[in-house]
């Protein structure tokens, strides 16, 4: 059930109610955004109601498990890139489209299998989707070409995007009111935390393993994981109950969207020239107004388009996606940016530049831990703050690459990253809260697909356009310090543009409580099917 706290219909409403509803909204949102970025807020919660029962958490577990397995991918591999170079002889494009290629396939398959979840229930497309992952692991381990581990990267990302659509759509299928927003709170803070923890991870294996080994092991470790959660999930997913009678898959409006994202991708993978760069300019803005344009009519025609029209008509959903976007594609390139640069530019050993990132690690599980009680005191001022904090750690690091001596620069960047870690567990969970709690109720199932679709599409952007940059520089002769300052300047840039983004995102916001537009708030649970 849903509690409208808007005015009642005829009535006119004084500047004092108007005052103290917003106040009273106020409170209740800072209590949702903390309830769904603390674990421990089930504890303190006044209805017992609102705690998770035996069932529940056996799906949780399963749904945590997977992500953190399939995320976990992307950042442990950082540290493997120069000894994967080396072994296979890969060029700078090779190596971007290893990175890149795997978001690009997650990003495009989260929509479609979202889609296929709801027609055909979620569960098998949930096993499939992990032992598609797990199995794809062992080529590329195996691999001896740069094609070879490209291909099975990109399976690999299909497979990731397939599991995690079951996952969003699980949990909001079992999960209801503050419990689906702790819940998809919680796999927010998972997925963040197998981001600081993949530096760490690959560093240790590539020490113990050595460089050949070691890059082959980090897939392999998918391997157990992958088929324990597989097992779990075969035992306590729910059965599958179907709630769509067709898919009504909007593969053209999914072409569109993986065209738009190679036009903005292959630039920075293979660099044209002047003319070239003109040209892929103009083929994005046509692919992007045709998307628009099919969207629209797609959506006339009766039909479920790939970007819900609702979406981009709710500003706070829309500006607070576009925070989400510009902060995770501007924080995955500057990881895989500063790990090259820690073992091509200062020497490191993996180990030596995994021990650099782990404080990100540390900083980031401990401020996901205390960021309800920030949001409690500052609300949605919160995500601002924290996008601050990552933006001036880049912009730190590359100064500080480019001038401090080489005997303290680890140290220096170390304590970088325990701002940006901070700084990105202080904001990431919170502002999917935010925006989650924003999207119109018409699309409020896929409101989380689409959200995490357009963090990957930024992300394979990101990643490949900033690695080139880097990668690029240093071979044409540059110094690996001059290299990674034009990287950390713009990644930085991007992130301040997530600045902008979340500055105007809250004034949306604000904008709508002073409007007197109802806010929805439900409680409850759906039992577990």
């Amino acid at each position: 059930m849903s509690a409208a706290t808007g005015p009642i219909a005829g009535q006119p409403e004084g500047p004092g109610k108007t005052e103290a509803r917003a106040e009273t909204e106020a409170r209740t949102e800072a209590k949702a955004a903390k309830e769904a970025i603390d674990p421990k807020a089930a504890k303190q919660a006044e209805d017992p109601k609102e705690r998770f029962d035996a069932a529940g958490r056996r799906v949780l577990l399963v749904c945590v498990a997977g992500g953190f397995t399939t995320l976990l991918d992307q950042s442990v591999l950082n540290t493997s890139i120069p000894a994967m170079r080396e072994t296979l002889h890969a060029g700078p494009a090779d190596l971007q489209w290893i990175v890149a290629g795997f978001s690009l396939a997650f990003g495009l398959a989260l929509i479609p299998g979202g889609r296929l979840g709801d027609v055909k229930g979620r569960k098998w497309f949930f096993v499939t989707g992990l032992a598609l992952f797990t199995l794809v692991s062992l080529v590329s381990a195996t691999a001896t070409e740069p094609g070879v581990l490209i291909a099975a990267r990109l399976l690999q990302g299909a497979g990731a995007g397939l599991v995690n659509s079951q996952m969003i759509g699980t949990l909001q299928d079992v999960f209801d009111g503050q419990l689906r927003a702790r819940a998809l709170g919680m796999y927010a803070v998972t997925g963040g935390l197998a981001f600081a923890l993949g530096p760490p991870i690959g560093g240790a294996v590539l020490a113990l393993a050595g460089p050949e080994a070691g890059w082959r092991m980090t897939f392999l470790l998918n391997v157990p994981f992958g088929l324990a959660t597989v097992v779990l999930a075969v035992r306590h997913l729910p059965k599958p109950r179907p709630s769509a009678r067709n898919a009504n898959l909007d593969l053209l409006g999914l072409l569109l969207v993986g065209a738009l994202t190679l036009a903005l991708m292959l630039p920075f993978v293979r660099p044209p020239g002047w003319t070239g760069w003109f040209a892929f300019a103009a083929a994005a803005l046509l692919l992007l107004g045709a998307l628009a344009w099919w969207q629209r009519r797609y959506a006339r025609a009766g039909g479920h388009p790939l970007i819900h029209p609702a979406l981009t008509r709710s500003a706070p959903y829309a500006l607070g996606t576009a925070t989400a976007m510009a902060q995770f594609g501007s924080s995955l390139a500057a990881s895989l940016v500063l790990t090259m640069f820690l073992q091509d530019g200062l020497g490191l050993s993996p180990m030596g530049a995994a021990l650099v990132a782990l404080p990100s690690a540390v900083a980031m599980g401990v401020a996901s831990a205390l960021a309800w009680r920030v949001v409690q005191r500052y609300g949605r001022r919160t995500v601002t703050v924290g996008l601050v904090g990552s933006a001036l750690g880049m912009l730190l690091s590359g100064l500080l690459a480019h001038w401090a001596p080489a005997a303290v620069l680890p140290w220096l960047l170390a304590l970088m990253q325990l701002l940006g870690g901070a700084s990105v567990g202080l904001m990431g969970s919170t502002n999917q809260a935010y925006v989650l709690r924003h999207a119109p109720a018409e699309a409020a199932g896929v409101s989380g697909a689409i959200l995490q679709m357009a963090q990957r599409i930024a992300a394979a952007v990101a990643i490949s356009a900033l690695s080139g940059v880097y990668l690029r520089e240093t071979a044409a002769g540059g110094g690996h310090r001059s290299a990674y300052l034009t990287a950390s300047v713009v990644c930085a840039a991007v992130a301040a543009l997530a600045v902008l983004a979340s500055v105007l995102a809250g004034r949306a916001t604000a904008r709508e409580q002073r409007e007197g537009e109802p806010a929805a708030m439900s409680r409850g649970r759906t039992p577990v099917r």
